[in-house]
């Protein structure tokens, strides 16, 4: 699906507070996504995750996204919001974003927010979309599937208060990329700027005050509760319980650990949502097929280095090299594909650009006392999502695991398509590359 370029912020005016708004995608439906506890709404396109979970909503549904008063690009305010001020901020955007009905699409701690809109103006509410929600925070006698207040307020100071604004607690919200320094990185930032210190204690303590069990009887809209099984934020039985007292509501129960719809197999939920809201679930994903040059890089010597060093010296300086790494994909006009560890694979729509950045990442490397080595191969490669496929990638794999250290070791091919470039190369042979059937002549770019 084509990607969702960036949208350009407007502002909502809810009764003097200004709030921040998004509208993006030609569907015949109108969807509000309501988030949870903090966001903002620049950083969001930033991750992958999120414009590929965005694309998808794209595709059938005119969405409009907001940041709540007291965090991201809306104006900060001193008190708590009361929930019928935040009712007001997506009353405010609808209006100023001229939709007159909606779906709303409530996520996490979104979701009370969502079901009051809903019981308060049905008027205004073509159905609602609950993922990984609930309609009560803390654990009660006939809520026994949540957390007591104190739980809570202790696991939050213990685990994710001295990790919030480093992203360090990723394993409690997206476990599939807890040991990703790149997520990690991302999380701490976003959080930074979504929310202050005295903002984010605000809207937690906000959070387990949350009980609108009282309105679940009173939703008369086409509701969806999606949730998956793994959940480790919130249980799974909070969305069971939930749809069992909405009437006619429907439960889907998805694989999977993480509390964002937009991460794991995201493209599972926005199916759900779509089949819902339209009754088609879609084209089944179909690879895109470009022309790429594929770079390889890792570390020699990474195990003894380890443990010459100890885990967090080494540590700290793999998560150094890390960072150069990215700063050279980048500055190099590449895509950062996915980060392994001690290794790493990008992509770049011009070869000669892969090889610079190769010795880039080569000589920056050394002064951080590592030596590294590359491989690289031009070719066709399968786009599915953020991940790619296909002969080429693996090709470039191979070619990687037969260089030496500090090799840039290139495939015949893409030697030949940086011809006349002030690139030096010297012949290495044909290499047996595992697990390829043709030969490749690899060449060394000085």
């Amino acid at each position: 699906m084509p990607p969702v370029d960036r949208p350009e912020t407007r502002y909502a005016d809810a009764g003097g507070v200004s709030i921040a708004y998004q509208v993006f995608g030609q569907g015949d439906v109108d969807v509000v996504i309501v988030g949870g506890f903090a966001t903002h709404l620049d950083l969001d396109w930033e991750s992958p995750l999120w414009v590929r979970f965005t694309a998808g909503l794209a595709t059938f549904a005119r969405v409009l996204h907001f940041d709540k008063r007291g965090t991201g690009l809306s104006d900060r305010i001193d008190d708590l919001p009361t929930i019928e001020e935040r009712i007001d901020d997506v009353r405010a955007v609808m209006d100023a974003a001229g939709s007159e009905r909606a779906v709303l699409l409530g996520i996490s701690e979104g979701a009370a927010m969502s079901l009051v809109f809903a019981a308060t103006h049905p008027d205004r509410t073509a159905g609602l979309v609950l993922y990984g929600g609930m309609a009560r925070a803390t654990w009660a006698p006939d809520y026994p599937w949540a957390a007591p207040a104190e739980a809570i307020i202790e696991s939050a100071r213990e685990l994710v208060a001295p990790h919030v604004y480093t992203g360090e607690d990723l394993e409690i919200w997206m476990p599939t990329y807890a040991d990703d320094p790149v997520a990690q990185e991302y999380a701490g930032r976003y959080r930074r700027a979504a929310a202050s210190p005295a903002a984010m204690q605000k809207l937690f303590l906000m959070f387990l005050d949350v009980d609108v069990r009282h309105v679940l009887p009173i939703v008369r809209v086409p509701t969806l509760v999606i949730h998956r099984y793994g959940d480790r934020v919130v249980n799974r039985r909070a969305g069971q319980w939930m749809a069992e007292q909405i009437a006619g509501a429907k439960y889907v129960e998805l694989p999977g650990r993480d509390h964002f719809p937009w991460t794991a197999d995201s493209a599972a939920v926005v199916a759900e949502i779509r089949e819902f809201l339209t009754g088609d679930r879609g084209p089944a994903p179909v690879a895109d097929r470009v022309l790429a040059t594929v770079l390889f890089t890792d570390i020699v010597g990474s195990t003894e280095r380890a443990a010459a060093l100890g885990d967090a010296a080494w540590r700290d300086v793999l998560e150094t090299y890390q960072r150069v790494v990215r700063r050279e994909v980048d500055r190099h006009r590449g895509r950062e594909v996915k980060s392994m560890g001690d290794g790493s694979l990008a992509t770049f729509d011009g070869p000669g650009r892969a090889v610079r950045c190769a010795q880039a990442i080569r000589t920056e490397a050394a002064r951080l006392g590592l030596e590294v080595r590359s491989g690289l191969h031009c070719g066709e490669v399968e786009v599915m999502g953020d991940d790619v496929g296909g002969i080429a990638v693996h090709v470039a794999a191979r070619i990687a695991a037969v260089a030496g250290p500090g090799d840039v070791l290139v495939s015949s091919t893409v030697k030949d398509l940086v011809a006349g470039s002030d690139i030096e190369f010297a012949d290495r042979g044909t290499p047996e590359l595992r697990g390829i059937d043709r030969p490749w002549q690899c060449f060394a770019a000085g």
